[in-house]
């Protein structure tokens, strides 16, 4: 007698209720393949409006080591194929496959969806196996009482020509379309933005006085008073290299301090205290960068220092030649 073990004892009627499924699967079906062990299909929900998509639930119980596939469905003539979902739960002696067929009808009544058919897949081959419609009722998108109150449907017309007696109408409109092309236009135009006329600007202000304003405003801020001697050291020598770089010509801001003392012993500079201006350099480059900590009696000296090139380089600069007068004739 075979020794049959209990869960595949429990399996047989299974196997044996299903075997016209697999039959019905056709010529080519691999006679070792197993089929599955329940099949349920079902609609969801059972009852549709026209049009409205609703779902085939297909529920497989298989073997573990089987998996199932809905093939790309055919022709499926009243119906409307909208997409398919599947989802597969495994267990201990068996698994589950979902597949959720989305369709919509486009017939009234109670109906039966198109059979359908899933490829399994196992280790001993693959098969196609048919699977049956479902039973699904098509309902009207029009409410119960719609030939009480004239909401049914009616066929649609054919094109009917309809006859123009006169362009009148036609031509009246063309002339309120141009009026307010027109207006439109011309509000454009009168709110079209006019060119302005700038207004000349003043003459730029002495170099000597710009400059003599920013010592001024540097002085007022007393930074070294506050301790803020690397700032003041800064700002000094920014506003001095300014100066400098625009009396004579070159520019002295971007420059270090030995191509500032180059620039300036390479151009005829009058009145410039160089041997001041180099010390200055120098020690400003130590404050800035060297950590060097100043003495509030260097600062003003530095700032006075600034003071007299500004005053000594402007005097020794000849004033610009007086305009000749119009001769009278």
């Amino acid at each position: 007698m075979l020794n049959v073990k209990p869960a595949v004892r429990r399996l047989i009627p299974l196997l044996l209720a299903l075997t016209p499924l697999c039959a019905a699967a056709g010529d080519g079906v691999d006679a070792g393949v197993l089929p599955p062990l329940q099949l349920n299909v079902r609609a969801v929900p059972k009852v549709a409006k026209l049009g409205e998509p609703f779902a085939v639930e297909i529920l497989i119980t298989h073997l573990p080591e089987q998996r199932y596939e809905l093939t790309s469905p055919g022709d499926l003539g009243d119906f409307e194929y909208l997409g398919q979902e599947r989802r597969r739960q495994d267990g201990r002696d068996s698994s589950t496959t979902t597949i959720t067929v989305k369709l919509s009808a486009f017939a009234l009544g109670k109906l039966k969806t198109p059979g359908l058919t899933v490829e399994l897949t196992a280790p001993e081959g693959s098969v196609t196996l048919p699977v049956p419609g479902a039973e699904v009722e098509i309902a009207s998108t029009l409410p119960a009482d719609a030939n009480q109150t004239g909401a049914n449907l009616y066929d649609v017309r054919a094109p009917e020509e309809v006859p123009v007696r006169t362009w009148r109408l036609l031509w009246i409109l063309l002339g309120l379309v141009v009026a307010a092309l027109a207006t439109w236009g011309l509000v454009r135009w009168l709110k079209r933005p006019r060119p302005v006329s700038a207004a000349p600007l003043p003459p730029p202000e002495p170099l000597d006085v710009r400059t003599s304003r920013a010592l001024d405003e540097l002085a007022r801020q007393n930074l070294p008073g506050q301790g803020r001697f690397k700032e003041y050291y800064f700002r000094l020598s920014e506003i001095l290299r300014g100066y400098l770089g625009e009396r004579f010509s070159f520019e002295a801001l971007e420059c270090t301090t030995p191509e500032l003392l180059d620039a300036l012993r390479t151009r005829s500079t009058p009145g410039l205290p160089m041997q001041d201006v180099a010390a200055f350099a120098h020690q400003s480059d130590f404050v800035r960068y060297a950590k060097s900590q100043p003495t509030v009696d260097d600062c003003k000296a530095h700032l006075e220092l600034a003071y007299r090139v500004v005053h000594a380089t402007t005097a020794a600069v000849p004033p610009p030649p007086a305009a000749p007068l119009p001769s009278s004739t």
